[in-house]
Parts: C-alpha cells; structure tokens; sequence
C-alpha cells in the first residue's frame, strides 16, 4: 500500500518542472506576527523580528514598476501588516494597476496601531485571504491561540460592514487548514466546493457573515508543521502518504510555475515552502536570484524549479496552492 521509500520528486514527472510566464510576485515581508499559530511553516510569532528592509523594499518598489507582466502581488508574512514596507507596496501595486492581495490572519486589526486595516483595505480594493482554519471556534483556537476564533469573527463582521463579501471590487476569501495529524491515520483535504458550502452556510446562520471563496489548502510538512510530526515520528509515514495520493492532474496548475517568491533580504524562490527550506532558485547558470539580478535583467531567468519530497504535498489529491485546490 504506501511505499517505504519516498521517490524523489523530479522522478514522478515526465519530464522537469518548468516555469511559464511570471505574473505573481509573491513577498514575504518578514517573520514578525501578533499570533504563534501550531501550523505555521513560516515560524513567524511576536518575538521575531526579521522584517524587510528599506533597501529591499526600494528594489521590490522598482521591480513592481519595471514588470507589467506582474499582474498580483501577494503580500504575506507572518503578519505582513506588521511588517516594514507594506503599504508602500500596497501602495506601488494599487498606482501601477496590479491586483493586491493581502494574507492576513485578521486578529491584527484589534492590535494597537494597526486599526486602521480594513478602512485601508476597503479604500484600496486591496482583496483579503484571510485564515480560518475551520468554522468551529474549539479546532481554530487550538491550532492559533485561544480567542482567535472571536477575534476572527469580529473581523469578518467589520469587514462584511465596509463591503467585503458583498461588493464586487471587495473581495474576501477564507483558508482552511486541516488539523495536524496526530496519529498515522492521514487524509486528504476535502473537497473544496462542498467545504465551502459548509463554511457559508454555517457563517452566515450563526454570524451573518458572508465571503467570496474557500482555499482549502494542504498541510506542506515545513516550519512547525515539519516540527510537530517529528516529535510525533510521522513526518516520514505523513511524506509516504502524500505520494501515494499524487495526482499527475496537478502539475499543470502547481503555483511555483508562474508565480516568484521573494525574503525580506531580497532572495528569490520559485515558492513560499523552498523560501523556508532555503532552497533558492536557480538561473540556468545555476546562480542564485535576488531582486537585484532581477532588475539588472529580467523576471523569466528560471527554466527549472527546484523541487523536493514536500512537492507531493501540493499534488496530491486534488492539489494544494495558495489559491486552494488545483483540480
């Protein structure tokens, strides 16, 4: 049934994972975060305190500008709202006609100097990704802090309020995450349509809450997640079982294809899960990226995307990105 060995990634493919066109540029603005969240691969937490710079926020300014073929920049973190150069970066996005989309973990807008968000936001047409890992207050506050849950809640209802969710230009979207495995009795994320009709369903009765879409996305085994099933001796069965559930179907859509990932130190990757195992992106020179060599040349300096064993984690089943489920 599941192997005991786990085959490389690259050797499941008929052939290299390449890139398309670059239209995301996704940034992680640092590791700073009001929350400590179980499953976070970033690590991120209130006593962190790697953060952008203002040099690499100039050089991510002028690479927004330079490339019209971005078409989204995607701002995340830890809490990217707490991080240095978010809105300049919001802001350079908005003034060149680039769709902004903001992670965000919602709690945020009740920490101290921070208030302002969602009236920023609504001005901004800025679109929200926000977490919530399920619609059950007890499974979300186990897994990112007690009270979350009510926080969470009260932002969306705040955010219902200015628009979100009901206007066409406010766009609010929801995140699940399943809960950490604690035993060798893996499943798949479910079905993303039906969860979602779950999710509203159960939101608008108890709350009157009402969103866009559902992300259901797959616990990749990096950051704490990794930690977590190492503690229990399931990261290895837990990698066994995401291949033996991979789905060729997925490949197409995978978003490390056309999509780049940058650090707050100005490193480039092809995706969010390698910029946390420091598996940096390659030229075909076989050089590292950095937003520098970018702006000295161009975007589309990548052939092959460096892959690893926690790739099978965005394809199996019915695949796993940052937009959710891929098939």
């Amino acid at each position: 049934m599941i192997q005991t060995a786990i085959a490389p990634f690259r050797q499941k493919l008929n052939s290299p994972l390449t890139k398309k066109g670059i239209n995301v540029l996704q940034v992680n603005l640092g590791k700073r975060c009001n929350l400590s969240c179980s499953h976070c691969h970033v690590e991120a937490s209130p006593k962190r305190t790697e953060e952008l710079s203002p040099e690499i926020c100039q050089q991510l300014i002028k690479l927004i500008y330079k490339f019209p073929q971005i078409q989204i920049v995607d701002l995340t973190g830890g809490a990217p709202e707490m991080n240095y150069g978010f809105k300049p970066l919001v802001e350079a996005a908005i003034a060149t006609g680039k769709q902004v989309i903001v992670r965000s973990n919602l709690t945020i807008y009740f920490v101290d100097g921070f208030g302002d968000l969602p009236d920023y936001f609504a001005k901004n047409k800025v679109r929200i990704v926000a977490s919530l890992p399920c619609y059950l207050a007890d499974n979300v506050d186990k897994m990112r802090g007690t009270g979350v849950f009510d926080s969470s809640i009260k932002a969306l209802q705040w955010l219902n309020h200015l628009g979100y969710g009901k206007e066409a230009d406010l766009i609010i979207d929801l995140v699940y995450n399943p809960q950490l495995p604690t035993s060798e009795k893996f499943s798949l994320t479910p079905q993303q349509s039906q969860l979602e009709q779950d999710y509203k369903t159960f939101l608008l009765q108890h709350f009157g809450i009402v969103f866009n879409n559902l992300f259901t996305i797959t616990n990749i085994p990096v950051g704490r997640t990794k930690m977590q099933l190492e503690r229990r001796k399931l990261y290895t069965p837990y990698l066994q079982f995401l291949e033996s559930h991979f789905n060729p179907g997925t490949v197409e859509q995978l978003m490390c294809r056309d999509e780049l990932s940058i650090d707050y130190l100005g490193l480039v990757y092809d995706c969010d899960f390698n910029q946390m195992m420091n598996l940096p992106a390659k030229t075909r020179n076989g050089e590292n990226l950095t937003v520098a060599k970018l702006l000295q040349a161009r975007l589309d300096l990548i052939d092959e995307i460096q892959t690893a064993a926690y790739c099978y984690g965005c394809t199996a089943g019915c695949g796993s990105s940052c937009g959710g489920a891929l098939v």
